[in-house]
């Protein structure tokens, strides 16, 4: 069996988020479940945001022009191996070799459609046919709707298997229905399955045009078919429900493992993580300047500062947080209004709060060693990667219960409980679960101890989730 994931992003090549994490690790893991030699492929555009170092693994294979709507575009294709996956790159740097981010451009919707073009015809030219093909989020999305639409019939790819994940489908591809033809070379008689409430939708084209639809948590998945969560996809998603599943993400937890993953100060395993925070908590805390106490409950929070991550659940009871005793430190950059908030109202605890305004991998991990509470109170959360890596730190999760944060994490007074839930969008009741956890770590160490081991323990290994993914695939075909 060969699978090709079709991605914006893979780490380590370009990622500017979970896509590009969950991209660099499932096909890995997948390439050790599939033993065959190069049946697992990922190909994604060639950025200019590549580092040079891993430009040089790259190899030339070949080059074409790439004829759409009324343009003849360039289009090269270099390759890399890394750990037993074949990566493929899309080269055209009139679209790819920009600064900035990478999304955000004036002309996002021409710069995927071409990609998700000549993805498609790189299968086609090069008989190198996938038996599944694997897009991920509006900017594949086209890879999947031209299979079934310009490709439909092409009898060299007309047996190929797709799958679509939503990996978060607030952001869904919206674009103007006149540019159908113009950019996405598509004819009228295409129009009706990309329009969507007055525009064209490229994630809803692919959820109709896909084999089998996925996100990435179970809970997610139910979660979708409710207006609340669905930002206005809602009617798509019940009506095709029926090939629709969630499986939840993975982390490397080699990477993020205490004792084997490098970055943190002091080392530590599960039998020595209490001695192993305190030394690294009260090296964090001498950096930053706070009162060095290993014995003061310590809450991070390491994330994006956007309403949707729950930032103004945790403005509206700050205060009343700091009348505890605890210390608070937050990392992350977002919001510029949050960014100034924070910043102000850190400043005027300066022997318990810190706002870090930046993005630190190193840091991150040094506060996840250090810290005894992860507080994560987001709206709405498709999976969640931190809350899984907070556990392997032996860190205790504080969440709303949504999305894969349900999923990830068992709350507290239940079996086998690595956290706790908080269920309603709602400041005070996230506070009393704040206190539950701190009364629980101050006054039942044993019990407490006995949390952080199974958080520990908790298994959010890639192979789980891979295993479930290659079971789609199998069904499929």
């Amino acid at each position: 069996m060969k699978v090709l994931y079709v991605t914006s992003e893979a780490a380590p090549f370009a990622a500017s988020g979970g896509l590009g994490d969950v991209m660099g690790a499932l096909p890995k893991t997948m390439a050790g479940l599939c033993p065959e030699k190069d049946s697992v492929g990922v190909i994604m555009p060639l950025y200019g945001q590549i580092p040079a170092a891993m430009r040089e693994k790259m190899e030339f294979v070949t080059s074409y022009e790439i004829e759409y709507s009324w343009r003849r575009e360039y289009c090269g294709i270099f390759r890399a191996s890394v750990e037993g996956v074949t990566y493929y790159f899309i080269d055209n740097e009139q679209y790819f070799k920009r600064g900035g981010g990478l999304y955000g451009q004036f002309d996002d919707a021409e710069r995927f459609a071409f990609f998700s073009l000549a993805v498609v015809e790189y299968m086609l030219r090069s008989g190198n046919v996938p038996d599944v093909l694997h897009a991920n989020d509006w900017q594949t999305a086209m890879t999947v709707v031209y299979l079934r639409t310009k490709f439909a019939d092409c009898e060299a790819l007309r047996n190929i298997k797709t799958v679509f994940t939503i990996h978060n489908i607030e952001y869904q591809g919206k674009f103007d229905p006149y540019i159908l033809g113009n950019v996405f070379a598509l004819d009228e008689c295409y129009k009706s399955i990309l329009e969507y409430d007055g525009c064209l939708n490229l994630m809803k084209g692919a959820i109709v045009c896909a084999d089998r639809v996925t996100t990435v948590s179970p809970n997610y998945a139910n979660e979708l078919r409710h207006a609340f969560f669905a930002f206005g996809l809602q009617n798509m998603i019940n009506m095709y429900a029926y090939k629709m599943s969630g499986i939840i993400n993975g982390i490397d937890t080699v990477y993020f493992s205490p004792d084997k993953g490098g970055d943190i100060r002091y080392p530590f395993s599960v039998a020595t993580v209490k001695e192993g925070k305190a030394k690294n908590k009260m090296a964090l805390q001498a950096e930053l300047g706070l009162p060095q106490d290993k014995d003061v409950p310590m809450i991070v929070m390491i994330t994006r500062l956007t309403h949707a991550k729950g930032i103004d659940l945790v403005l509206r009871i700050f205060e009343e947080l700091m009348e505890e005793n605890v210390q608070f430190v937050l990392l992350g950059t977002g919001d510029e209004s949050y960014e100034r908030i924070f910043t102000n109202l850190c400043a005027r605890y300066p022997d318990k709060a810190r706002a870090l305004i930046k993005f630190d991998r190193v840091l991150s991990k040094q506060m996840y060693a250090s810290a005894d509470i992860f507080l994560m109170p987001s709206k709405s959360e498709p999976c969640g990667l931190a809350q899984m890596i907070a556990c392997s730190y032996g860190t205790i999760p504080v969440v709303r219960a949504v999305g894969g944060l349900y999923d990830s994490i068992t709350p507290f007074g239940t079996a086998g409980s690595n956290g706790f839930h908080f269920n309603n969008f709602n400041a005070h009741e996230m506070l009393f679960k704040l206190k539950d956890a701190l009364n629980l770590y101050g006054r039942a160490r044993q019990e407490w101890d006995e949390m952080v081991d199974r958080a520990m323990h908790t298994d959010f290994t890639w192979r789980k989730s891979a295993e479930k993914y290659l079971q789609v695939y199998q069904n499929l075909l």
